[in-house]
């Protein structure tokens, strides 16, 4: 009995990438938030500690998490649409959520500079990447 291979689609989305570009933009997205906590803690005055940052963070690497595994981010870690966009809001908006949840304060003022700063630091890496790349693409 012969096997045939089975026929691939010429689907215009791009192959997986490799396991380790994944885990690698999963530690820079984490980096990131932390830094995102850090920050904020520094600016209020609050105290830059381990256990202040991680207290601060929490929220946001649960949700960056559950966004991950939902749009199962490994497939296509680098790509701004949909995957960055999808971590970053879901970031945003599950951190919020359990912020709020857990009691901690969710002013308006902090959830606009929460959405503009986790924007950039999950957006622009990828985005300036991409750019990158596209320049060391040959002309035809």
């Amino acid at each position: 009995m012969s096997r045939s291979a089975p026929s691939r689609s010429a689907a215009p989305h791009p192959a997986p990438q490799v396991p380790g570009r994944a885990v690698a933009w999963s530690a820079v997205d984490v980096v990131l938030v932390l830094a995102f906590a850090a920050s904020g803690r520094r600016t209020h005055e609050h105290g830059v500690t381990v256990v202040g940052v991680l207290e601060t963070a929490w929220p946001f690497l649960l949700s960056y998490v559950l966004a991950v595994i939902a749009i199962r981010a490994w497939r296509s870690p680098s790509r701004i649409w949909p995957t960055a966009v999808v971590l970053w809001l879901g970031t945003v908006a599950g951190g919020l959520a359990v912020r709020a949840l857990s009691g901690a304060g969710v002013a308006l003022s902090f959830q606009i500079v929460t959405l503009l700063v986790l924007g950039i630091f999950l957006l622009v890496p990828r985005a300036v990447l991409g750019a990158l790349r596209g320049r060391r693409r040959p002309v035809a």
